[in-house]
């Protein structure tokens, strides 16, 4: 399971480049490799994350290694381009190898777009989700206030007893008797002799 999501395991690319190597000089028929692929070959050559990328070529590190495309400003250069190879995109690669002022800015923008999807000012464009985002949480937070100014209007009403003030009279009256905190609480401020506060 975790071989086919392409989590790699240690140890499993050094006997998957031995199997690999054993199975390929026997047989070199694409259905060996697709097995070997399926087995959880972790290889570079045959690991199953380069294929998802299919003929693109591999131009960086990309995010934490893995050969993806992603539009993002926290890393702006993808591991592979975002076009695949083509005979069009080859014949432009030589002519970027010359001089650039010969290249008409059609060319310029069909490199740009073979090695990009979209452009800085594109993927960092504001979208309307933000306006979706922000009508739900003020709905949000209009539901916890009615709520609130309802539990406060029908539930509060319903005190515990012990809040009378018959009974608060009645519990001080107790922790007097106790002697609760003698030394610096309640009881430090009431005179046993005459019964009064001091």
């Amino acid at each position: 399971m975790l071989r086919s999501l392409g989590v790699r395991l240690p140890g499993a690319a050094g006997t998957a480049l031995k199997l690999a190597t054993a199975q390929t000089k026997a047989s070199s028929s694409s259905a060996m490799m697709m097995m070997m692929i399926r087995r959880g070959a972790h290889n570079s050559q045959y690991d199953a994350t380069r294929l998802m990328g299919g003929e693109r070529e591999v131009v960086g590190y990309g995010i934490n290694g893995s050969p993806i495309y992603i539009d993002c400003a926290d890393f702006p250069f993808p591991a592979i381009r975002y076009g695949e190879v083509s005979p069009e995109s080859c014949a432009l690669r030589e002519k970027e190898q010359g001089d650039w002022k010969k290249l008409s800015i059609e060319e310029k923008r069909s490199l740009y777009r073979h090695s990009f999807c979209q452009t800085y000012a594109e993927f960092q464009h504001f979208t309307p989700e933000w306006k979706l985002v922000i009508g739900v949480a003020l709905w949000a937070v209009a539901i916890g206030i009615l709520g609130s100014i309802i539990y406060s209007i029908r539930l509060d009403r319903l005190t515990p007893e012990t809040f009378d003030e018959d009974r608060r009279q009645a519990q001080l009256r107790r922790m007097i008797h106790l002697q609760v905190q003698p030394i610096t609480g309640l009881s430090s401020k009431w005179n046993y002799e005459t019964n009064k506060w001091k």
